[in-house]
């Protein structure tokens, strides 16, 4: 059974970091496509960050110079690294996981998902 073991969540003011981190566990296949989605309140679950099953990372343009993705192919780890973080950050971020080899962002394509880890931007 694959599951996706999200930390790093937590409450900052504005203009701080985080650093969000993803495991995949039970993986039956090598280099997953891996991404980050977020969710606020009362708003749709929207892409932000994700990295393809040939390393190839792409971005929302809202976040593309202040969040960094990463994935440790080895471990099947997935890290956002979250700098000058703004209130509208603000979200249920959800890792997940794919054979997926088009858009990271496509979040149709996806069969597994954690269960979210909540990001809080004060200002």
């Amino acid at each position: 059974q694959i599951q996706l073991v999200e930390s790093g969540g937590g409450s900052v003011q504005a203009g701080g970091s985080l650093t969000l981190s993803c495991e995949a566990v039970g993986l039956t296949y090598n280099n997953p496509s891996m991404a980050w989605f977020r969710q606020a309140s009362g708003k749709e679950r929207e892409g932000v960050a994700g990295v393809d099953r040939v390393g190839k990372s792409r971005y929302r343009d809202s976040v593309k110079d202040r969040f960094t993705v990463s994935k440790d192919t080895a471990k099947n780890i997935l890290y956002l690294q979250m700098n000058s973080l703004k209130p509208d950050d603000t979200a249920v971020y959800y890792c997940a996981a794919g054979t997926w080899n088009g858009d990271p962002l496509n979040q149709d394509q996806y069969s597994s998902w954690g269960l979210g880890t909540q990001v809080t931007v004060s200002s």
